[in-house]
């Protein structure tokens, strides 16, 4: 079996618009949100301020923990676990250089999200902003009594959505 996927993401919200990158993975490009794998002894709010910056060039606040999100690649069944939080915008970082992988950072709406449902990376993309428009939120509890995450994978599949 592969090894589980780990990352962290954020939805962040502009006049009913959302955040999003397209990059390069595996030869396709794909769209999903800003995020990043995490790093060694390091939190996912702090995986995902550094990695929204290294992708879009915008300084990111957390502002709430949306939920933990499964999903099986149906072909290879690899499985991505997928920590994602509400954040905000801070500043953007003019002239920032970001990740060699990004092709594009983009603000789209649902629509434009469901309509391009063949390029998203998963399903999670468009799930997640969807349990963001509906308020679904999360306790920080949640993840506080699992960490380091990456040393507590199964027990943070145990308590993710499967999507």
């Amino acid at each position: 079996m592969l090894p589980t996927d780990l990352t962290v993401s954020a939805v962040v919200e502009r006049h009913e618009s959302f955040l999003t990158i397209e990059k390069r993975v595996s030869g396709d490009v794909v769209v999903t949100q800003p995020g990043t794998h995490l790093e060694n002894n390091e939190s996912p709010e702090q995986a995902l301020v550094r990695g929204g910056l290294q992708e879009t060039g915008f300084e990111l606040a957390v502002s709430g923990l949306l939920g933990v999100y499964l999903w099986i690649h149906p072909q290879t069944r690899q499985q991505f676990l997928r920590i994602v939080y509400a954040a905000d915008l801070v500043r953007e970082r003019v002239g920032h250089q970001l990740d060699e992988h990004i092709q594009g950072v983009h603000w789209y709406s649902l629509g434009d999200i469901r309509n391009r449902s063949r390029e998203l990376m998963s399903p999670v993309v468009q799930r997640c902003i969807e349990d963001y428009i509906i308020g679904k939120r999360v306790s920080d509890e949640l993840l506080n009594a699992l960490m380091p995450i990456q040393q507590n994978v199964p027990a943070v599949m145990a308590i993710a959505c499967l999507v």
